[in-house]
């Protein structure tokens, strides 16, 4: 008898961690399709940045712009980031600070996939974050978070990505379809960007060059003591400015909810190390030459591939 129960209870332990396996490989195909699918909006043939295009826009948006992308730079809107940095799932009281590290696609405003790794030992979790999906595993084994599919989500990482334009890919925030641009006061400028039914606005503060160094907004979110969607602040402070390829832009972000007010801390911090713009799969580009761009952050050689990103191992 005891035979047998032991042969039931391996045939469902062995059950269990196939099935879980299965699922687990599910997600990672879904990261790599998500991948794939934003990689695709990279322009093949894209024009060179010329100041003015931005001629008509609010002066605080023009120096954003003349600080954000060298004359003649190549208008790549697809970014990806390699990013180490602490991730907290606690509070301001106990933040509870988790190490990360993590690989990003951004193309705003189709979407963005953030695939991430953090703490370590029995508290491990890893999994991904996109416009569609919220995932995280705890040791790779067992799902701990999973959220999304719905329209909730779907505002509230519009937001997020959004907002990120601004810190990591300001060619697609040009004047263009599904963006605007207004003044705020003497450094600050409001975008808009909108894509089908989704819209944000989002405030960027810039000192007299241009640097951005805070961008704030309305996001739509549930991280409040009620639990409840709404629109609270968010944003986040930007600094340690390099270039990437004709771009400057910050390697350093601390952001979170309720920023401006007494409930703010920042549940992310990120230091970026990388920032390529990769083109199109079967398309070959060449390496991006060193900028010598004196007075506008660090130059760095970034190579442009079709691969996909090293992503952490989830």
């Amino acid at each position: 008898m005891m035979n047998i129960i032991f042969t039931i209870v391996g045939t469902v332990v062995i059950a269990t961690v196939a099935a879980l396996g299965v699922w687990r490989w599910s997600d990672h195909r879904a990261d790599a399709a998500e991948h794939a699918r934003l990689l695709a909006f990279q322009p093949t043939a894209p024009a060179l940045f010329d100041p003015a295009m931005v001629a008509d826009l609010p002066e605080p948006a023009r120096r954003y712009f003349a600080f954000s992308i060298a004359p003649d730079t190549p208008l790549y809107t697809v970014a990806v980031l390699t990013m180490t940095g602490q991730f907290s799932l606690g509070t301001k009281e106990a933040p509870n600070y988790l190490d990360m590290s993590a690989t990003q696609t951004l193309a705003a405003p189709h979407g963005f996939l953030w695939k991430m790794r953090a703490g370590s030992g029995v508290m491990r979790l890893s999994g991904s974050d996109s416009g569609s999906w919220t995932r995280f595993w705890l040791l790779g084994l067992a799902p701990v978070a999973r959220m999304g599919g719905n329209d909730d989500h779907r505002r509230a990482a519009f937001g997020r990505y959004a907002a990120e334009a601004v810190f990591w890919a300001p060619a697609a925030l040009l004047p263009g379809a599904g963006i605007s641009w207004e003044g705020v006061d003497e450094n600050t400028a409001r975008v808009t960007i909108s894509a089908g039914d989704l819209e944000q606005a989002v405030d960027v503060t810039v000192d007299a060059d241009g640097r951005p160094l805070m961008v704030q907004f309305m996001r739509w979110s549930d991280a409040n003591p009620d639990k409840t969607h709404r629109l609270q602040p968010f944003g986040g402070d930007l600094s340690e400015f390099e270039t990437f390829a004709g771009f400057t832009l910050p390697t350093r972000v601390a952001a979170g909810n309720h920023y401006g007010t007494d409930a703010y801390f920042p549940f992310f911090i990120a230091k970026v190390t990388d920032i390529a713009f990769p083109s199109q799969p079967g398309l070959q580009q060449s390496r991006a030459g060193r900028s010598a761009m004196a007075g506008r952050g660090h130059s760095r050689l970034i190579a442009r591939s079709n691969r996909p990103p090293d992503c952490p191992e989830t």
